[in-house]
């Protein structure tokens, strides 16, 4: 599942907030915690324990992030998790002046069968409420 959102600031100041990893929950609601267990010599976070609480899915992932797309892109992977046996995706970010694109995947995958509509549903209900906050944290 994919959604775009386009925010008036710039690349940068977009940057500085989503892929701050280990802020996200001063932002995001989706995000009770993250604790960093690893880093890169860049100081980018490129492992980390995530409390989730996402409506019908709340589970503890691990999350590895593969910055080699930086400064466009940010990938991540699943590491492990209770109940999710894939969630993986990207954070894209496009500079256009004055505003910035910003475009959230996300596949999400659970250890117990799941219909896919609703699986679907959590998922773009995920990533609208994200790109809703991250929007508002921007812009205002």
């Amino acid at each position: 599942t994919t959604s775009t959102v386009t925010i008036s600031a710039s690349a940068d100041d977009v940057r500085a907030v989503l892929f701050d990893i280990a802020n996200f929950p001063t932002w995001s609601t989706s995000f009770k915690s993250v604790t960093v267990l690893a880093s890169n010599g860049d100081g980018r976070v490129t492992q980390a324990k995530f409390s989730v609480d996402a409506g019908a899915l709340k589970d503890k992932p691990t999350l590895n992030f593969d910055w080699s797309g930086y400064p466009d892109r940010v990938d991540y992977s699943l590491e492990d998790a209770d109940l999710l046996t894939d969630m993986s995706g990207a954070y894209i970010v496009k500079d256009n002046g004055d505003e910035t694109e910003v475009t959230f995947e996300l596949t999400v995958a659970l250890s117990m069968p799941v219909p896919d509509v609703m699986r679907t549903k959590a998922e773009k209900a995920t990533i609208d409420l994200t790109l809703k906050q991250l929007k508002e944290k921007l812009e205002n």
